[in-house]
């Protein structure tokens, strides 16, 4: 028996076994709710230890971003280990990366260096890429009727990383003064380990060499109409969530309102991204994935009419609350028409690439908000998100068209 042939059957599940399915979908729940928490320690640190660590005070903000460069570069070769190995080596990987980057970026913080702080980052954002591959797993050890359901369930494990991380950081910054944040750092690194023990237990079926040969190319399926407007519906989705709430807490200090507001209004805009996973599985089973995205796309829109009716703290705290939803319902969407466009062995090269594509344009908007925030204000930043809201809806509409909606 092959290397391969062995690591299948060690992780090998029965199709039919609902008990071994919930097993799976609870640790990956509770993984996504302890993992996710090192993306909301990086937003709420990262930018703080820069300025408090950069050369020039230009580069405060730039750990953040290569920790989003990160996570669009590393899910190809997450997506290559979890094709040859299966998804549980996949998931260690990235959770000993999570350990890594805690360690590291304690580290940098005694040390006062600034570009392994950064170094720090890129492993942070491997280790992100592998949390959010968490919903295609989930899918892949449940039925296709329950699979949105599954992908749902775990992403609800996002309102509690959006609980720990916050504590995590408000109960361990100050631990080790004079370095602040040091020991956050550290626990971080503490819960990734706690989150590979967790992860351990996660038995999902992988296919044999023999069959992942036999996949198609992958240039094939990305020409499908169903898997272009999955693309272009995540892009969207997970571009302008990232667009407007990275400019939003700067344009709410520019419009007078106390950093307080701004923290409360971010708390809100994370519970409502995930709250909803509790329930939008089952309204993707019921009403479908194409509804499910135009309801998102309509509430970022919506999102963008409130912040332009005014700049008081309800204009912004609503504008924040429509778009966490919004993006909830998009992204999680898309994520479901992805499962529609591949068959069981081509499953990891298609969600890699999915996930590579929409990191990728993540990251642009990442980049651009801050400068059109400064040079256009905040009254640009929500006209320029229609743009590319259009462009989903079109290629919706194109996809669903009587000559495509067969194809693919």
């Amino acid at each position: 028996m092959s290397h391969a042939e062995a690591g299948t059957d060690t992780e090998r599940v029965p199709a039919n076994s609902y008990e071994h399915e919930l097993g799976n979908v609870l640790r990956l729940t509770v993984a996504q709710a302890l993992a996710g928490s090192n993306a909301v320690v990086v937003y709420a640190t990262g930018a703080i230890v820069g300025n408090m660590l950069a050369p020039n005070p230009a580069l405060a903000t730039l750990p953040i971003s290569i920790f989003v460069v990160g996570m669009a570069v590393f899910t190809l070769p997450t997506g290559v280990i979890a094709r040859r190995h299966g998804r549980r080596a996949a998931f260690l990987t990235g959770t000993g990366c999570g350990v890594l980057v805690g360690l590291l970026s304690a580290l940098a913080v005694v040390m006062g260096s600034f570009w392994l702080f950064c170094a720090g980052m890129i492993f942070g954002g491997a280790y992100a890429a592998v949390v959010l591959s968490f919903r295609f797993a989930a899918a892949d050890c449940a039925p296709p009727e329950r699979r949105p359901r599954a992908m749902s369930a775990v992403m609800a494990g996002g309102v509690f990383a959006g609980v720990i991380g916050p504590q995590l950081v408000t109960h361990t910054m100050d631990l080790w003064l004079p370095y602040m944040f040091a020991a956050t750092y550290l626990a971080q690194a503490a819960v990734a380990f706690i989150s590979a023990l967790v992860l351990l237990g996660v038995r999902l079926p992988v296919p044999t060499g023999g069959k992942a040969a036999a996949g198609r190319p992958l240039g094939v399926i990305m020409r499908q109409p169903r898997f272009i407007t999955a693309v272009t519906c995540g892009i969207v989705s997970y571009l302008l969530m990232n667009f407007l709430m990275t400019a939003a807490p700067l344009a709410m200090r520019l419009c007078g309102l106390p950093q307080e507001t701004a923290n409360l209004g971010l708390q809100w805009h994370v519970i409502a991204m995930y709250a909803p996973s509790f329930f939008t599985g089952r309204l993707i089973s019921r009403f479908g994935a194409n509804r499910i995205v135009v309801t998102g796309l309509a509430l970022i829109a919506a999102s963008a009419v409130t912040g332009l009716a005014g700049v008081e703290v309800g204009h912004f705290w609503l504008s924040l609350i429509l778009l966490g939803v919004g993006w909830n319902f998009g992204f999680l969407g898309a994520s479901a028409l992805v499962l529609e466009c591949h068959r069981p062995e081509e499953r990891t090269r298609v969600q890699s690439i999915n996930d590579f594509i929409v990191f990728g344009f993540m990251a642009v908007g990442s980049f651009a908000s801050g400068g059109v925030l400064a040079t256009y204000g905040w009254d640009t930043v929500l006209w320029v998100s229609f743009i590319p809201l259009t462009v989903a809806v079109a290629a919706l509409a194109v996809s669903a068209s009587p000559r495509l909606r067969g194809q693919g």
